[in-house]
């Protein structure tokens, strides 16, 4: 029921943005379709992630009541091969990232099961840590698992990343007054690890992914992306296609364009080009990763409080949840007498 809630207040304020939304069918920003999930399987496109490693290949997985299966797909949208995690569990799968190893130049793919639509059903959730394949034919892959709690109690959330200078993961919540929360430097296997807040985050967030060079970070919600500085400062805003279900964000392999994707059967994956101020102008230094490794050892929010352009509710976005409540609630009730 929580969830059924969520989607009817995104729904009817997408309604309430829609007189205010641009045309989609010009492309005059450069936006295009990458591609469509060919795979029937592929019904819930819930997470998105490009390859470190492999060119033209991308990673999806269905959200909950599924497998722990993972999807590599091309530049076509047609499954390269289909894998299994092992040992995993699949609850309520929601994002993924991809990082790469700097010891040894691998992949590292993340998948977070951290949907908790019900704020509290699970004592702790958890995200999977998998090495990348180094080819693509149906295979188990193991695992490493990480269980996580959060220090100011359990809440639902959809987005993951992992901030490719310091390596830390970060989790970022779906809320009315959403947060970005950090994981400590150093996981561990063989206990629970405490997630922090470190900063605020958009008005429900679907996904968040941090961009290949760690100079910005993106968070998705219904109706649009904002990215941010390392530090949390607000970078911009940009526009996302319209979607049925926006629920995925990732970076292309070059930084300079976001990519999108939606819940659904044969669901679209767009390609959305970054503001110039926002594309990435050099690959951060050793000098620069050693700062922001002090500053997260420090506690310092590396992910900070964002301002009021992206992290923080404004009054446009007050007003919009206020009506969209309203409405939502008409509608439940209306429902509720039809079926008794």
């Amino acid at each position: 029921m929580g969830d059924f809630v969520t989607r009817v207040l995104a729904a009817v304020a997408a309604l309430f943005l829609l007189p205010a939304a641009p045309a989609f069918a010009a492309d005059d920003d450069g936006t295009e379709k990458l591609f469509v999930f060919k795979d029937p399987r592929i019904t819930e496109s819930s997470g998105l992630a490009v390859s470190p490693t492999h060119d033209g290949v991308y990673y999806t997985h269905n959200d909950s009541a599924a497998a722990p299966t993972f999807y590599a797909v091309d530049g076509r949208g047609r499954t390269r091969a289909t894998f299994q995690v092992r040992g995993a569990e699949a609850r309520d799968w929601e994002a993924m990232a991809a990082t790469k190893d700097p010891a040894t130049g691998r992949g590292v793919l993340w998948f977070a099961d951290i949907g908790d639509n019900l704020d509290g059903a699970w004592p702790n959730v958890s995200v999977y840590k998998v090495t990348e394949p180094h080819t693509f034919r149906d295979a188990t892959l193991p695992a490493v698992r990480y269980r996580f709690r959060y220090a100011d109690g359990a809440r639902n959330a959809e987005g993951v990343m992992i901030n490719p200078v310091t390596g830390r993961l970060y989790v970022v919540s779906k809320e009315f007054a959403g947060s970005v929360y950090a994981a400590p430097k150093k996981l561990r296997s063989d206990k629970v690890n405490v997630l922090r807040k470190v900063g605020g985050a958009p008005i429900m967030a679907t996904d968040a992914a941090y961009a290949p060079d760690g100079s910005s970070y993106v968070v998705r919600t219904y109706f649009s992306a904002t990215l941010f500085k390392p530090s949390g400062e607000t970078i911009a805003k940009v526009t996302m296609p319209d979607l049925k279900q926006a629920e995925s964000i990732a970076y292309t392999a070059d930084g300079k364009a976001l990519l999108t994707g939606s819940e659904g059967p044969g669901s679209p994956v767009y390609r959305v080009p970054l503001p110039d101020r926002a594309r990435p102008t050099a690959t951060p230094s050793p000098s620069s990763s050693s700062r922001a490794e002090e500053r997260e050892e420090s506690g310092s929010p590396v992910a900070a409080q964002a301002d009021s352009g992206g992290g923080g509710l404004t009054v446009t976005d007050v007003l919009i949840w206020l009506a969209a409540a309203a409405a939502a609630i008409g509608v439940i009730t209306f429902l509720a007498r039809r079926t008794r």
